[in-house]
């Protein structure tokens, strides 16, 4: 019996990988590189639809792990039913942060500073002068404080923010301050400037982010989405920004990739990037090394890291 491991980098570009397993390239193709039912370890691949990813788990009666390449795991969970008891599930914690928090800085400094009216004035040749709002002095909100929440934070205090809060599924207390629980939501929302939007997709949070979300946000305030595209209710945020009420910076859209007519391209107060978060030159150099230290535990037999759920186990 082969213990194979289902790679979506060819596992000749990536240096150290641990001798014993018959690495096994799929990236998604038609055609499964060997029987998936002996596939031991499973990283499922990166940027791919939720149908494809979960597409082999059916059939891989023995395998061990399923490894993500993305933060969240979303895309995986449908086919979980599928596999036997005792599977771990591990995600990519320690891949994206860095890149992340680039954007989500990117895209609120962007937002607020006007850089997209500045690109279009360039085009006409057109000195667009004027104020611009600051992220200097403003209060800023955090939905969502996991690994890329703090590294969002690390990046936002050079900026010189008034405040900044912090909301997770648990309360709990950090060094920069107290993580409040999602419950006092409804009372933090119209204190903040700025609400970030970096929690995982699940039931609790699927359209958080909904009509009565945004009604409490104060008028004029940005919301920023770097989470999963169905943590708003895209309905109840273009009736907000169609008003002028609010303004969004989004990378990750409901539906998504969002299509050509939707009226979300062209609603006032905007901006758009197309899940741009995570693909970044930082991406395949630290894939590779949690690969490989992944690997190499699990062929030692040593705890992995990042293990999220483990099938059959209790929840909760």
């Amino acid at each position: 019996m082969t213990a194979d491991v289902w790679l979506p980098i060819p596992p000749d570009e990536i240096e150290g990988l641990p001798e014993g397993p018959e690495y096994r390239f799929w990236n998604g193709a038609e055609d499964f590189p060997a029987d998936p039912a002996d596939c031991a370890f499973y990283v499922v691949p990166y940027m791919k639809p939720s149908p494809l990813c979960v597409r082999p788990l059916a059939r891989m009666s023995r395998v061990e792990v399923v490894q993500t390449l993305s933060a969240g795991i979303d895309h995986v969970e449908p086919g979980l039913g599928r596999l036997r008891p005792g599977v771990r599930l591990c995600n990519a914690r320690g891949v994206h942060e860095a890149s992340t928090a680039e954007l989500t800085l990117a895209l609120i400094l962007s937002s607020l500073r006007g850089i997209p009216d500045f690109v279009r004035a360039q085009e006409r040749g057109e000195w667009l002068g004027g104020f611009r709002p600051a992220l200097a002095d403003k209060n800023v909100l955090i939905v969502g404080y996991g690994s890329i929440g703090s590294a969002i934070e690390d990046r936002l205090v050079p900026f010189e923010p008034a405040r900044v809060a912090r909301v997770a599924r648990s309360e709990r207390t950090t060094a920069r301050g107290p993580v409040h629980p999602l419950t006092e939501l409804p009372a933090l929302l119209p204190e903040a400037d700025v609400v970030i939007l970096s929690t995982p997709l699940t039931e609790t949070t699927r359209g958080l982010a909904g009509a009565d979300f945004l009604s409490r946000m104060k008028d004029g305030a940005l919301l920023v989405n770097v989470a999963r595209g169905p943590v708003v209710d895209t309905k109840a945020l273009l009736a907000e920004l169609e008003s002028g009420r609010l303004t969004a910076a989004l990378d990750v859209t409901d539906p998504e990739p969002l299509p050509r007519a939707h009226p979300l391209w062209r609603a006032p107060g905007v901006l758009i990037s197309p899940h741009a978060g995570g693909p970044t030159s930082a991406f395949l150099p630290r894939a590779k090394r949690l690969l490989v230290d992944q690997l190499r535990r699990h062929v030692n037999r040593e705890p992995l890291r990042n293990v999220i759920l483990t099938t059959g186990a209790p929840t909760g």
